[in-house]
């Protein structure tokens, strides 16, 4: 059994849920890169939205240039480091390595699947799927997670906070990006969903890894522990 030294960063009450809401993420990602791959230009739904949101004015254009700030490497640098002061403050320090770890996990899995999609906007910019909605959804997740571990929210409860933390992140950031031009809404959709799909098994993974640094620790504490005695009774 493992032992460990802080609590865990996924709850286990929400792990299924999770893994559930990651694995209808995971293939809408896969089918949305499908389906625009190569395209330059937006598809019908991407067209109807466009048509709504895109090209805000004043004070609607002010606020989406500073969500949209937010996924900067300058505004984003400055959430995460908030964020991990925050987690160790609060003494969670798994939390802290998510809130690195997970966005930075999800930002490069756009990057990798924009080279892959090869779907463009403005003069070639690849942009599928969104950076910036991938960025502010994972590390909203990753938060919402050490809120729900802290203040023991049980599956359901604790599987809507984090659900609906990311929904309003990623919308949020979405609708920035959509309303600045810099991406099609499909686009949003699908940094969103890889937010989902890569948070939860990280989340996984960063548990899996501490839990085992924990056991090899207690481990060789145990056997320094056994050592010393050996030879204190070889003294007596």
């Amino acid at each position: 059994m493992s032992r460990r030294s802080a609590p865990a960063v996924l709850p286990p009450s929400l792990r299924a849920w999770l893994a559930l809401i990651g694995g209808l993420a995971a293939p809408a990602v896969l089918v949305l890169g499908v389906l625009y791959a190569g395209d330059s230009e937006p598809g019908t739904v991407d067209a109807w939205i466009w048509a709504a949101v895109h090209g805000v004015r004043p004070p609607w254009r002010n606020a989406a240039l500073a969500t949209d700030f937010l996924g900067e490497p300058a505004g984003a640098a400055a959430l995460v480091v908030v964020a991990v002061v925050g987690c160790l403050l609060l003494r969670r320090p798994r939390a802290a390595v998510l809130v690195v770890v997970g966005p930075g996990t999800a930002v490069v899995t756009t990057t990798l699947l924009k080279s892959l999609v090869g779907r463009t906007i403005h003069g070639g910019h690849l942009s599928y799927p969104s950076g910036h909605t991938a960025f502010v959804t994972a590390l909203a997740l990753a938060v919402a997670l050490l809120a729900a571990g802290r203040l023991g929210l049980g599956r359901t409860v604790g599987t809507s906070l984090v659900f609906a933390s990311a929904l309003v992140a990623g919308a949020a950031m979405g609708w920035a990006q959509v309303a600045l031009g810099a991406h099609y809404p499909t686009d949003a959709l699908g940094g969103w969903c890889t937010a989902l799909a890569v948070v939860p098994v990280t989340a996984w993974l960063v548990d899996g890894v501490a839990d085992r640094l924990d056991d090899w620790l207690a481990d060789r504490t145990d056997t320094d522990d056994r050592t010393a005695n050996v030879g204190r009774n070889m003294r007596r």
